[in-house]
Parts: structure tokens; sequence; C-alpha cells
């Protein structure tokens, strides 16, 4: 009879790659999509379980993935990478230490991110700025001034917002620039940064909006005030003779300031 203790890493393997593809919990998953997903026959998965389905879903709970009736292990883990970012920042945010606080085994995150890098880089596209930039974008009004604006607030809600996220990534990149965690997320998201924002400049300054100035000079100049804004403004708390302006304000004087200095 087999027991959870011989069902071959595989096979649970097999049944957590099936449940990324389907969208759902692994017990949800049918034999014959985990046996495809193998590469074998559904009786030959049957056979190797000993006939019993129950069987691969108890050796997946062992392996500490958990099959079901809770958030998949992507969900979990994701969150649980969010938080510890934000508490300790990023180069402390190992594998082990997320793990743990997603309840799930190092073994499951590999199985489902690949490593450590591909995990960061899924963190990256769920909570920095530039998924939301590229939504904006993608419908920003038929006004320079406003889509400034637009692009401003966008970023300040983006890094205000918990968990904090995009602020502990850019504290990690201006403290350590060439640490390997670093260039792999400057890898990821620099071209895609560039490509976004590049597309939009690349259009006002065809239409004669914006000064013909290179690219990436460009995009500094947008972010560079908004990211250092906000990256400061909880060190600075009210104070009697000291009151931070409201984001909305300093988004109308940035993107004044912008204009200014770039605008036809």
């Amino acid at each position: 009879m087999t027991s959870v203790e011989t069902v071959a890493p595989e096979l649970i393997e097999a049944a957590v790659r099936a449940a990324e593809k389907f969208g759902r919990d692994i017990v949800d998953v049918p034999v014959s999509a985990i046996a495809a997903e193998a590469q074998m026959s559904r009786s030959t998965l049957l056979r190797r379980l000993g006939g019993s389905r129950g069987v691969l879903d108890a050796a997946v709970r062992a392996a500490g993935i958990d099959p079901g009736g809770r958030p998949p292990v992507r969900v979990r883990a994701l969150t649980a990478a969010a938080e510890l970012i934000s508490e300790n920042g990023l180069a402390a945010t190992t594998l082990d230490i997320i793990a743990d606080r997603a309840g799930c085994s190092v073994f499951s995150l590999h199985s489902v991110f690949g490593g450590r890098d591909e995990l960061l880089r899924a963190v990256f596209d769920q909570y920095s700025p530039i998924r939301d930039l590229e939504d904006y974008l993608a419908a920003m009004p038929d006004d320079l001034g406003a889509t400034v604006h637009g692009v401003y607030r966008t970023i300040a809600d983006t890094l205000s917002r918990e968990p904090r996220v995009a602020p502990a990534m850019l504290a990690e990149v201006y403290s350590r620039p060439e640490s390997a965690t670093v260039q792999s997320l400057t890898r990821y998201a620099a071209p895609r940064t560039l490509s976004t924002l590049g597309a939009w400049f690349e259009a006002e300054i065809r239409a004669g909006r914006i000064k013909d100035q290179p690219l990436l000079v460009l995009i500094q100049q947008l972010l560079g005030p908004i990211v250092v804004h906000m990256l400061m403004r909880p060190a600075f708390p009210d104070a009697l003779d000291f009151m931070l302006p409201d984001i909305d304000s300093v988004c109308e004087h940035l993107t004044t300031n912008f204009l200014a200095a770039v605008a036809m």
C-alpha cells in the first residue's frame, strides 16, 4: 500500500503546477490534469498512488503545501513577502522566513516561483507603481498638465499604501545598488518602466508639447521629485512650526515645476 512518505516528489510538483495552471486548490484539480502534468496516464498515476487520490493530497500537505481550504501558496507567499519586505527590508527577506510566515515549505516556494528572484519580481509586479502607471497611462486625459498630475498622484498613492513594499525596494536600490538582488530587479523592472513612460514621452515630443530631451533625463525629472518626497515624508511628522502639505498640494506644485522645466 502506498504511503504519504513514498509519494514521489515529482508527483507533488506536478500537482502544484496543475493547480497553478487551473487557478484552483490542488484538491479541486482533476486527477487527469495532474497525470498530464506528470506526463503519464491517469491509470498510471492512480496505480503509483495505490489507487487513492487522498494519498497525494496528504503528501502535498506533508510537503508544507496546503492542498485546499486556504489561499493558494502563491497568494500566501506574495502577501508574506510583501509584509516582511515592508517590516525588515529586502535583504533580510529570505525564502526561509517567507515560507515560515506563509505557512508553507521552501520546497513549495521553489515549485511555485522557481526561486527568490522570481518571487521578488512577482512582489514587484503586485506592489510597485508600474502596474498602476500602465493602467493610468492607458486611459490618460488628453491634457499634459492633467496627465502629469495624475502620474504624480498615482505614484504617491502607491508609495504611501501598506505594506510599504515599493519604498523598501527603493531604499535597497539606493543603499546597495550593486547587490545581486537589486541587479536582478533592475534588469526586470527598468525595461518595463522605460517602455511605459518612454512611449508616452515620445508621443508628447512628436506632438510638440514636451522638449526633446534624453528619455532617461525626462523620466528622472518626472519621477525624482515625487519619489524623494514620498520616501522622506514619513520622517517629517507634523510639528507646530512645520506642517506637511497634503498630497494633492504636493502633486500640484510638482506638476507646475515639471511643466515649467520641459513643456514647450
